[in-house]
């Protein structure tokens, strides 16, 4: 069904430092960092003691006390946001065939906050090796599946489509994006409700980075730990929060007069097969992945006008993107604006690449490229336009936002501007 496009009608976010689609881009666009000293739980004796966390009031979001009670805090931000994401398509979900809209949510770590809580519970602080079942709640089972997110998302939105949750570490976001949209072009679905969820800032997850080393020390400056592309970078900021675009069959969505933020053109990933959390210096696979989503979109790659990096802020991944821009771009890559959000929201591993995605689609509607935060003191290896500290204005059609996720994932997605369904 080569003649189906997907279009983005509707977004939704829950980030750090702003809730809200109208508070987040002014966040970014503010060039504003939202890294903070770590305070959802005690992190004494931490390595990394820094985080990117949302101020988010579930009650005001719209949730009730029942939902407040049950759900992680995963799983709550990916109802706001996907609450806010349908009102901001203006469907009306009732009047449409359930079984034709779907759900695809990413998430890494799923509900680690409350099973890490719960085996706390049931282990007596980790004091009973046979743990004791009697303590379990009976919503235990939901926290340990991720797919619970997604089942979550689709009761809420009435959807009775195709419904999965993707995880695929840090590229999840990205893949959920992607993979929506393939749905509709494939004719299996007309509305898809996608994004990524993530709320892992726990005592768990905070120890895993630590072991490896692969986060920020720099705690006595939260606000300008996350460093993308700096000289002066040691390690990502751990982050949390969501986004939930809402994509659309695009005939469909402007037969119904509906606002379009841009147009899915192409998705492609690719794995290095090499190492769990190491890159290749020459960015080969990620530069595959983006000669790939280019080929699909039918994008030459001089019409790229702005790159949304991974820029998690480590001295490989910062090394490994410029490589694959230069490799995939060629010359042009010196010529495209490049620059990693999270310098100012963080790292929130599965759901990062659903709100970069969003980010994109604001890109495409304002026409502003947000800037690199902390770019003060560039890394003579990272060569390219990666628009430190300010927003800059931009004539932006076409926007490449890719991810790097341990296991050796590589996504390239591919927006262009609403204009870019029309020829379907």
């Amino acid at each position: 069904m080569a003649d189906r496009k997907a279009v983005i009608t509707g977004l939704g976010v829950v980030a750090p430092g702003a809730v809200g689609v109208r508070a987040y881009w002014d966040l970014l666009t503010a060039g504003r960092t939202a890294t903070r000293s770590l305070s959802l739980f005690d992190a004494t004796g931490f390595r990394s003691r820094v985080a990117a966390e949302c101020d988010f009031d579930p009650a005001r979001a719209g949730l009730d006390e029942e939902q407040v009670a049950r759900l992680d805090r995963v799983t709550q931000f990916a109802l706001a946001c996907a609450r806010e994401a349908v009102a901001d398509s203006g469907l009306d979900l009732d009047a449409v065939r359930p079984e034709r809209v779907g759900v695809v949510i990413g998430s890494a770590v799923g509900c680690t906050m409350r099973l890490e809580e719960n085996y706390l519970k049931v282990s007596d602080h980790g004091r009973l090796w046979q743990v004791d079942q009697q303590r379990a709640i009976p919503d235990l089972y939901d926290y340990l599946v991720p797919s619970s997110i997604a089942a979550e998302v689709a009761w809420e939105c009435g959807a009775q489509g195709h419904v999965e949750c993707l995880s695929t570490g840090c590229t999840s976001g990205l893949d959920a994006v992607g993979k929506a949209a393939q749905l509709i072009e494939d004719g299996l679905a007309d509305i898809v409700i996608a994004g990524a969820s993530e709320a892992p800032i726990s005592p768990i997850t905070s120890a895993c980075f630590d072991a490896i080393k692969a986060t920020s020390t720099n705690n006595d400056d939260p606000e300008h730990a996350s460093r993308p592309f700096d000289r002066g970078r040691n390690g990502f900021v751990l982050g949390e929060g969501a986004a939930v675009l809402i994509l659309e069959e695009a005939r469909a969505a402007r037969s119904r007069g509906a606002h379009s933020y841009g147009s899915v053109l192409g998705f492609a990933n690719r794995s290095n097969a090499y190492h769990m959390t190491g890159l290749r210096p020459d960015g080969r696979e990620m530069a595959e992945a983006i000669r790939a989503a280019l080929d699909l979109a039918r994008v030459d790659r001089t019409d790229v006008d702005y790159i949304n990096a991974h820029g998690s802020g480590t001295r490989q991944n910062d090394r490994h993107e410029t490589a694959a821009f230069k490799r995939s771009l060629g010359e042009h890559a010196y010529a495209v604006p490049v620059s990693s959000i999270k310098s100012m929201i963080g790292h929130s591993l599965g759901a990062i690449g659903a709100l970069e995605a969003a980010a994109c689609a604001l890109v495409l509607k304002h026409r502003v490229v947000p800037p690199t935060a902390n770019l003060t003191d560039p890394d003579p290896e990272c060569d390219l336009d990666y628009v430190p500290l300010v927003a800059r204005e931009h004539p932006t059609d076409v926007v490449l936002s890719v991810g790097s996720g341990f296991g050796g994932f590589q996504t390239a997605l591919v927006l262009g501007r609403p204009e870019a369904a029309e020829a379907v």
